[in-house]
């Protein structure tokens, strides 16, 4: 198990009329953690594309337990259970202090840009993250 937390302050702009964040911008917030726990891993988005090979999402879950508000600081915390192999699944928690106020999970698929086709997760993912998993 790999697991990274990315800390993320609710600016104004994220909320609706009634204070809370806007339940979209919830995506955003996995976004920011999973590419900073690629980056740990040693492997950027912008890394990726520039080999022709993309990473969309192919299904996004997400329950939502309690708001968080403007001013609020959240721990997102993102861990990759599983090695990957053509897709590739990140889990979230988002918790204000001890609270829980989120959960998620996220899957993506490794593409050839090019092709459009599904392909393998690149070695050097594997290498990185196989020391996690032993």
């Amino acid at each position: 198990m790999f697991q990274h937390t990315e800390k993320i302050r609710v600016r104004y702009g994220e909320t609706d009329q009634m204070g809370y964040v806007y339940y979209g911008n919830y995506a955003l917030y996995f976004e920011v953690a999973r590419t900073a726990l690629m980056r740990i891993l040693g492997v950027s988005y912008a890394e990726l594309e520039s080999k022709g090979i993309g990473l969309p999402v192919l299904e996004m879950k997400t329950k939502y337990i309690r708001p968080a508000v403007y001013d609020d600081e959240l721990d997102v915390i993102v861990t990759v259970k599983e090695i990957p192999k053509a897709r590739i699944t990140f889990h979230y928690e988002i918790k204000k202090g001890e609270e829980l106020i989120n959960l998620a999970e996220c899957t993506l698929v490794f593409i050839d840009m090019e092709t459009g086709k599904a392909r393998r997760a690149p070695d050097e993912i594997e290498e990185n993250l196989a020391p996690f998993f032993n």
